[in-house]
């Protein structure tokens, strides 16, 4: 189907969520409208951060928000869906458009394989009414079938649009990049050669997949490196965990922008907690790149003052190849908890593969080298 004539059928004015790549010309036909114009669409943190500010958009409006994710969000939603959407509590009504990676029978990456069984279970669950949208639909048969939807809506109750691979189509893709010059795979390949034989725990998306191939390319083995395929947000929590039962070893932490964004408070605890045999470095491309590069808001944000907020010890930042060496010389020769922001430039190459290991056997070769 047409992004123009799916959107035209959602009648919508207002729009917030976290892109995914089977929404990919959904996000880019609203970025080529709205672009980030918050009176029409916010790229939000979290998945329960976009139900909020859906709740705030109808409260202040009474028109209908449009709220898209990915099926793994649905972890995110249930909480402001179940104990403020609710119909039990404020009666809020919104549209969810919900990529469904990992359909049954439809191959995809493991951590999707669990979500993609429990997708649409999880709305039975909520009593969220929904709609399955295949590449075969046309609008004519989608409108017919939305109008159900549209009651439940109306009803003060919330509705979603499951959309599955290859469902949408655009014609058109937002091509987005920013002023930075260093590439991500620069700069995991630098933080590699630093952290040695350290323990190495890196975030969801691209940033693993290039720490895997350069592991590859090296001859070097994986042992050292938990791959956080999945969780997104989560991998310097992961990291906290690791390096409070270790205290002898360095922990490294690879992070991201948006998934530091996904969960930010996870740094107020690591400050907290103070752990000084971690190492934390969120590279910084101001973009979700892994599902087609929608804009993040770190652009507007200043992580370095936010660390320091926290309690970091040491800070540092990168935007040049001599910069990035130079602070990561420091951070291996300093003590305490350390932090590293590296600007990245937006992009990857065509080629990059991804993991040929399990996360199982991941986890094993990770936990045996940890003891060792």
């Amino acid at each position: 189907m047409q992004i123009q004539e799916f959107t035209k059928l959602l009648n919508a004015d207002f729009y917030t969520g976290v892109p995914d790549s089977l929404l990919r010309p959904l996000c880019d036909y609203i970025y080529m409208q709205y672009g980030l114009d918050p009176k029409h669409h916010i790229v939000a943190a979290n998945e329960g951060n976009a139900v909020a500010i859906g709740a705030g958009y109808h409260l202040a409006t009474g028109k209908i928000p449009v709220i898209y994710l990915q099926n793994s969000g649905e972890g995110n939603i249930i909480n402001p869906l179940l104990s403020l959407l609710s119909e039990d509590v404020y009666a809020i009504p919104s549209l969810f458009i919900i990529g469904w990676r990992g359909e049954p029978g439809i191959h995809d990456e493991p951590q999707h394989v669990h979500q993609g069984k429990v997708t649409l279970s999880l709305l039975e669950t909520m009593g969220m009414p929904y709609v399955v949208v295949d590449k075969e639909m046309t609008a004519a048969e989608l409108q017919v079938q939305m109008q159900s939807l549209w009651q439940a809506i109306h009803a003060g109750r919330q509705a979603a649009l499951v959309i599955r691979k290859d469902a949408l189509e655009n014609a058109e893709k937002v091509k987005h990049a920013n002023e930075n010059f260093l590439t991500r795979e620069e700069i995991i390949q630098a933080i590699a050669d630093a952290a040695g034989n350290s323990p190495i725990i890196s975030t969801t998306g691209k940033a693993s997949r290039e720490l895997f191939e350069y592991r590859e390319a090296k001859g070097q083995g994986h042992a050292h490196d938990f791959l956080t395929v999945g969780s997104m947000g989560h991998s310097s929590s992961i990291a906290l965990g690791i390096a409070l039962q270790k205290p002898g070893q360095t922990i490294w932490c690879i992070d991201g922008d948006g998934a530091t964004l996904m969960h930010m408070g996870a740094m107020a605890v690591i400050g907290s907690v103070h752990p000084k045999n971690l190492i934390h470095v969120i590279i910084d491309n101001h973009a979700h790149e892994s599902v087609g590069g929608m804009p993040t808001a770190a652009k507007n944000i200043d992580f370095a003052q936010i660390a320091q907020g926290c309690g970091y010890d040491h800070i540092y930042t990168a935007t040049t190849m001599d910069e990035l060496k130079k602070s990561l010389v420091a951070m291996t020769k300093d003590h305490g908890l350390r932090i590293l922001i590296a600007q990245s430039a937006i992009g990857a190459r065509k080629d990059l593969g991804r993991p040929t290991t399990t996360p199982k056997a991941n986890k094993t070769d990770f936990m045996t080298n940890l003891k060792e």
